[in-house]
């Protein structure tokens, strides 16, 4: 369980003092228009949703990390990996509070996500699964050097999906 940084970010477990600044985050629904079914968290989902994010690193050895912007220590999201049983492949994903949107951030935390995928997990093949009308979340994978490879279909919402293989990963 690994924490990552970079120039701007750290990478990390969530912790129960991340509890607030997650709820405020999941409570919005602009950021949670294109997560799952698009709808906002209660505060007692949040926490369970904490409680998922932590027992998937507990089964996989890898997944979502908590966010933290460097400069300030504050929780701004969380970017990391995502496979739970029945999900069509190693999923790279990410999730900022609004107030972070357009700073680069996204980008910044998904490279380093990706950089261990490929690097310390040796997984042959990332996918991003976008909602079709999520043009940010659209840019940010292709910045990362992820293309269009199809749709999938989960809990019938239709998603695009981006993808990566090692072969093509030109790390920096």
């Amino acid at each position: 369980m690994l924490a990552r940084e970079t120039e701007r970010l750290t990478l990390r477990m969530f912790r129960s003092g991340d509890l607030d600044a997650y709820a405020a985050m999941c409570a919005d629904p602009e950021v949670m228009r294109y997560i799952n079914d698009g709808r906002t968290l209660t505060r007692d989902e949040t926490w369970r949703d904490m409680a998922v994010i932590l027992g998937h690193w507990q089964l996989r050895g890898y997944g979502l990390w908590a966010v933290e912007e460097r400069a300030t220590h504050n929780l701004i999201g969380r970017i990391g990996h995502w496979k739970p049983e029945g999900w069509p492949g190693f999923e790279l994903g990410w999730m900022l509070s609004r107030r972070y949107w357009g700073c680069g951030f996204a980008t910044e935390g998904a490279r380093a996500a990706l950089d261990h995928a490929f690097t310390v997990l040796n997984v042959p093949h990332v996918i991003s699964l976008i909602y079709p009308d999520n043009a940010r979340s659209i840019r940010v994978a292709e910045r990362l050097g992820e293309r269009l490879e199809g749709t999938v279909e989960i809990a019938k919402v239709k998603l695009l999906v981006y993808g990566m293989h090692r072969s093509e990963y030109v790390p920096g």
